[in-house]
């Protein structure tokens, strides 16, 4: 299996700043990420940028740097940039990990690809259980159902499943997605062409327009620790707790 992850990477956070360069032990939040990314087989990792600031450090820990446009206002639309601009093949399978993922094992990476290339569907990504009710509940954790062949049904910053009963409550029925995707480089194109679906305008969620288009997402349990994502500083410090 031969697969590239790119990480894109904005140094501008509504809210912390610059976190992609936070010191997390002595090394910036992105350099943690980068080297998951490395460990995971992909035969490239390319760290996607539009600032010089994170240039500057990722050409210090030795990253590969592709420097992309400052109007992107997504990280596909950075990639498909990137794609365009070192020529990659329509077939080649992409894995997008986001940069403020320092936790993130790369045995997940690598299931991500492989699950693109197993599936057949035109995307694949990742889910976990959720942790509780509280969890369930939050409109910043994205939910997500499928069926039994793993293809996604809907994706929803709502409680879904909704329980009818509120005490009829199970986790192990609920699902917390993990922003992690792969695809081939010609879709995400074909998907950068796409009408935004009035679903994900409302939700603010990219994946329900490849949805509404009658694509498939496959989805399935992640094999390994995906830890926390960071956009805040408690996020921050919960990631320096656990990397102690």
């Amino acid at each position: 299996m031969s697969f590239i992850v790119i990480i894109p990477a904005r140094y501008a956070s509504t809210r912390l700043s610059a976190k992609l360069l936070q010191d997390i032990h002595g090394k910036p939040l992105l350099q943690h990420t980068y080297e998951n990314a490395k460990k995971s087989g992909a035969s490239q990792v390319i760290i996607a940028t539009d600032d010089k600031r994170i240039e500057a450090v990722a050409h210090e820990f030795g990253a590969t740097i592709c420097m992309t446009s400052t109007k992107h206002t997504s990280g596909t639309a950075r990639i498909a940039e990137v794609l365009t601009k070192l020529d990659i093949d329509d077939e080649k399978v992409i894995v997008n990990v986001q940069g403020d993922e320092p936790m993130l094992a790369a045995q997940v990476i690598q299931q991500v690809a492989q699950n693109l290339i197993d599936s057949k569907m035109q995307m694949a990504t990742l889910c976990e259980n959720v942790v509780d009710e509280a969890q369930y509940l939050d409109s910043n954790c994205v939910k997500v159902v499928f069926d039994k062949f793993g293809k996604a049904l809907y994706f929803s910053r709502s409680p879904i499943p909704a329980f009818r009963n509120e005490a009829d409550f199970d986790a192990t029925l609920c699902f917390k997605h993990i922003g992690i995707y792969a695809y081939r480089s010609g879709f995400i194109k074909q998907y950068l062409t796409m009408n935004r679906s009035d679903y994900e305008q409302v939700e603010k969620l990219e994946q329900l327009t490849v949805l509404n288009e009658g694509f498939e997402i496959h989805i399935s349990k992640a094999c390994a620790s995906v830890g926390f994502g960071v956009d805040t500083q408690a996020d921050l410090d919960k990631v320096r707790e656990a990397l102690q």
